[in-house]
């Protein structure tokens, strides 16, 4: 046995636990947890820890989610000192709890013996924090602290997956505990499985299907499982449809990929083959609002089945006609073998003209994006994205008219290579994001997307991809508007505090757009270049690949758009309304001649 402070003990715990990026800021009540840190070399050689100073607490919660979010088994862990540290942090909560992240929130407090005294940045985080996690304890106990921590990586990777946060006393930090970290092992994960039967029961329904349909979320991509669904759904032939946050499971131009459904983030030829389908198997989804709309139109006329990894999710949007509780993975591997047989005894259904009208409507209904407007439409944006960038661009975006339009008019390829606050949308997640998205893998090309909103509320941690060589670029398309919110305003015949152009003193250049982007940018320590004519987008963001490469910091491309851009979006996936161009000509496709035999 070794005798340590528990703070010491949390530090040798997070590095046998496989944590190897901590982002956060020192004070106060958690200097002694960086004292312990660098006891361990952390950013002095120590193999496996590397620290990430943040400028703001929430930017480290972000950023602790981007890192979780950009491989399998990533687990963030963001670190603040006492009272509003704490309560900074909560929106990184919600956001990792929302999409089931798990990241490590770990905090400073005030003395055991002062937490009933109002001592100074002492608040009950716990109590705040605990219905926004899977465990939120203020330790009292030093002895505690290796328990607390081990239990802390069971929950955070058990069941549906989700963030954790430990609060510690500065006296808990100090004392010294009897600790053995040689002997430490990590608790078994525990997931539920579906069984044989199970899978058989779902694929005796399918059978009897005529128009099926896959919906794949986030769960998927968390249970690491998309070469499984991609497997799957050759086998059966079957048309899947992503959802937002399972964009990227399937590629988007494998000849089985449907196209997303939804009122916002969506494709015309998705909700028309979800219109068209039915029979849906959800597997690792939600059925969240944006993607179903209309319950009552979503489901009329099909067959459900929901397999999710949480039991409560299970009828909590609409009844399924079937449910099955288990992690993805573990489905995929039962539908994957099952379906294997039956495909070699040919028992399964031919969906192949099916999947045929599936690919048909894929390449026919279309929105346009070629525009050459001044100032600049933002579909042009997105169709010159698509042009420079290859299947290995991670994007990550957050909310916003931006978003929607990126997932109209974007192509992903991979999983993991759209990284998104799906369910919560916080303003300013953006920024730290993509640096916790490119800290975890420095030589990928990532590339984050903002309105000017989004992009200024942390706009602030670009410093932060400055000082420690974090390199990304950030396309900020800029109305200098709440763009998504003035569009809502519309039903109540009102533009009411949402502009935010203001003639600025010191850049004349701006012409009403309000903040010089490129100037905060710029004395934030980055690069950036700013875009008026739709023939400079291409250009700028090829300069932005090369700066990327040469300095090493990320680089801001701000685009100048529109003021007012009316995006397709509606309240039933039935009634999505089309404000611009839309084509119904049959574009250069391979999809029809690839569907799997």
């Amino acid at each position: 046995m070794s005798r340590m402070t528990a703070a010491r003990a949390a530090v040798e715990i997070l590095k046998k636990e496989g944590a190897t990026h901590l982002f956060g800021l020192p004070g106060a009540a958690i200097n002694p947890f960086y004292a312990a840190m660098r006891a361990e070399g952390v950013d002095n050689g120590t193999p496996g820890l590397t620290h990430v100073l943040a400028r703001h607490v929430e930017g480290a919660s972000h950023m602790a989610e981007g890192y979780t979010r950009s491989a399998p088994g990533n687990i963030g862990v963001c670190i603040g000192t006492s009272g509003p540290a704490g309560t900074d942090m909560i929106t990184g909560l919600y956001s990792a709890s929302a999409d089931s992240i798990p990241i490590l929130c770990i905090t400073g407090q005030a003395p055991v013996s002062k937490l009933h005294k109002e001592d100074f940045q002492a608040v009950d985080i716990a109590s705040v924090a605990r219905t926004l996690t899977k465990m939120a304890v203020t330790v009292l106990e030093p002895a505690q602290v290796p328990g607390t921590f081990q239990q802390a990586f069971h929950l955070m990777r058990s069941g549906r997956p989700g963030p954790v946060l430990i609060d510690l006393p500065i006296d808990v930090q100090m004392a010294e505990i009897e600790f053995d970290i040689d002997t430490y092992e990590p608790l078994p994960v525990y997931k539920p499985t579906a069984t044989m039967p199970q899978v058989d029961k779902a694929m005796a329904m399918l059978r009897a299907s005529q128009r099926p349909l896959i919906v794949a979320g986030g769960g998927v991509i968390n249970a690491d499982a998309s070469g499984l669904l991609v497997e799957f759904a050759e086998l059966t032939g079957i048309p899947v449809v992503p959802t937002l946050m399972g964009w990227g499971a399937i590629p988007d131009n494998h000849p089985l990929n449907a196209g997303m459904v939804g009122l916002q983030t969506s494709h015309r030829y998705g909700n028309a083959s979800m219109l068209a389908s039915d029979f849906v198997l959800g597997i690792g989804n939600r059925w969240a609002n944006r993607h179903t709309g209309d319950t009552e139109t979503y489901t009329a006329g099909r067959t459900f089945i929901h397999v999710d990894i949480e039991p409560t999710q299970i009828g909590r949007v609409f009844a399924p006609d079937y449910g099955i509780v288990s992690d993805a993975k573990a489905a995929l591997e039962l539908f994957v073998a099952l379906a294997g047989e039956q495909s070699r005894n040919n028992t399964l259904t031919d969906y192949r003209e099916w999947a045929r009208a599936c690919a048909d409507r894929k390449s026919t209904m279309r929105r346009r994006s070629d525009f050459d407007n001044i100032p600049i439409k933002p579909q042009r944006v997105y169709q010159e994205m698509n042009a420079v960038f290859d299947s290995d661009v991670r994007y990550v975006s957050t909310i916003g008219l931006s978003q929607i339009q990126a997932a109209q008019f974007l192509r992903v390829h991979r999983p993991r290579h759209w990284i998104n606050a799906g369910q919560a949308g916080p303003l300013g997640w953006t920024v730290p994001a993509a640096l916790g998205v490119a800290s975890a893998d420095p030589s990928a090309t990532v590339v984050a997307l903002s309105g000017d909103y989004d992009f200024q509320f942390m706009i602030e941690e670009l410093a932060v991809g400055a000082q420690f060589n974090i390199p990304y670029i950030h396309v900020v398309v800029n109305n200098a508007y709440l763009g998504l919110i003035r569009q809502a305003q519309r039903a109540f015949d009102m533009d009411y505090h949402v502009q935010l152009s203001f003639d600025n003193i010191n850049a004349p250049q701006m012409n009403g757009y309000g903040v010089d982007h490129v100037r905060v940018a710029e004395g934030l320590g980055c690069k950036a270049i700013r875009v008026f004519d739709p023939a400079g987008i291409r250009p700028a963001l090829e300069d932005a690949k090369a700066m990327l490469a040469r300095y090493r910091v990320p680089v801001v491309v701000e685009v100048i758009l529109e003021r007012v851009t009316n995006v397709a979006m509606g309240t039933s996936i039935d009634n999505v309304i089309e404000f611009d161009e839309v084509t119904e000509t049959h574009t250069a496709t391979t999809a029809l001649a690839n569907i799997p035999e």
